[in-house]
């Protein structure tokens, strides 16, 4: 196949992906929504707690996840189920990664925060490629659960 081709291919398969927002401050929530929708993706929607990110998971492709939520430290567990659960390809991203030792590898990895809009659009750009099948860089700032617990 074409460079191109896996181009169009990789392009046409990020217009179709939803993306839920799973983050108790609401600004961040904004910002994140912010660079997703310039990307051309839609935000499927919010969600500060386990409940709501459940009753959200249906209508998602990828999820950013937050470790700590307003019902507690519920993250881990919420990225667990979305990806397991709901097939939907789930990024941490948190201040505190070291929370997430000891938690498995079901999910693409995490971000540690503040994580900046071109961080934030080539962690997108993976998911996206890793959901399509296609090829892309592991952006530098995201690591797997199990370098991250190191």
């Amino acid at each position: 196949m074409s460079t191109q081709v896996m181009r169009r291919r990789l392009e046409d398969a990020a217009m179709n992906q939803r993306v839920l927002i799973v983050e108790d401050e609401f600004l961040i929530a904004l910002d994140i929504a912010e660079t997703v929708e310039e990307m051309g993706l839609k935000v499927s929607g919010f969600a500060s707690a386990r409940e709501h990110a459940l009753r959200l998971a249906p209508l998602a492709d990828i999820a950013f996840v937050d470790v700590n939520l307003s019902d507690g430290a519920t993250g881990p567990s919420i990225g667990r189920e979305l990806a397991e659960r709901f097939g939907i390809t789930v990024v941490f991203m948190t201040a505190n990664p070291e929370q997430l030792a000891g938690h498995d590898a079901a999910t693409l990895g995490v971000l540690t925060k503040p994580v900046m809009p071109h961080i934030l659009q080539e962690t997108v750009a993976y998911a996206v490629a890793n959901r399509a099948g296609g090829l892309a860089a592991v952006p530098r700032q995201l690591r797997a659960l199990a370098v991250a617990n190191r």
